[in-house]
């Protein structure tokens, strides 16, 4: 999105336009849902939902582009994730889902698409929640090192750290997943 297409998109969205509310949540609520889900987010649907929600309630307090726009909205969710694991820290609740039916098809296709997002979470799971974060903002979000450095509050350099040690980490566990010249992103 170009810097003066954000802006009257913002302005819009500020004025209470629903297509600019659309567009917003077209251009960024996949990759809030990938940050909620890889967190461990119970329901990030959930999550999604409740940052677009603080993103209405404080729109007129934003100033910058479309980079540090991006960089809030996935510092709404960082923060809504935890306090979510928060809440849950502190009330035990039974974690039975609601399972909708589901036919023979669907089964099937989730069967398949199990095996190997299951081998990606087994491994995603080994890696410290710091570097899951990391992961997640830099690969799923598609943030920028200065970018996920705001969103978690740490130095650049920290940034750098945990990236390269959960790439090494998922380097291990999924031979052949990482690509080469992977490490290239690190310096961005």
């Amino acid at each position: 999105m170009e810097h003066s297409e954000f802006a009257s998109i913002l302005e819009a969205a500020r004025a209470g336009a629903d297509w600019a509310w659309s567009r917003l949540y077209h251009d960024l609520a996949g990759g809030v849902r990938g940050y909620a889900a890889l967190r461990g987010a119970p329901d990030p649907d959930d999550t999604v939902g409740d940052t677009f929600l603080q993103l209405a309630r404080n729109l007129s307090t934003f100033e910058g582009d479309y980079a540090g726009f991006r960089s809030w909205v996935f510092m709404v969710a960082h923060h809504r994730v935890v306090d979510d694991r928060r809440r849950r820290g502190r009330r035990k609740e039974d974690p039975v889902a609601d399972l909708p039916e589901r036919g023979r098809d669907d089964t099937e296709t989730e069967a398949l698409a199990a095996v190997s997002t299951d081998r990606l979470l087994r491994s995603l799971s080994d890696l410290s929640p710091d570097q899951r974060s990391v992961v997640a903002l830099r690969f799923v979000a598609d943030l920028s090192l200065r970018d996920t450095a705001q969103v978690l509050g740490k130095r650049v350099g920290a940034v750098k750290s945990l990236q390269k040690r959960a790439l090494d980490r998922l380097a291990s566990t999924l031979p052949g997943a990482y690509p080469p010249g992977g490490s290239e992103r690190l310096r961005e």
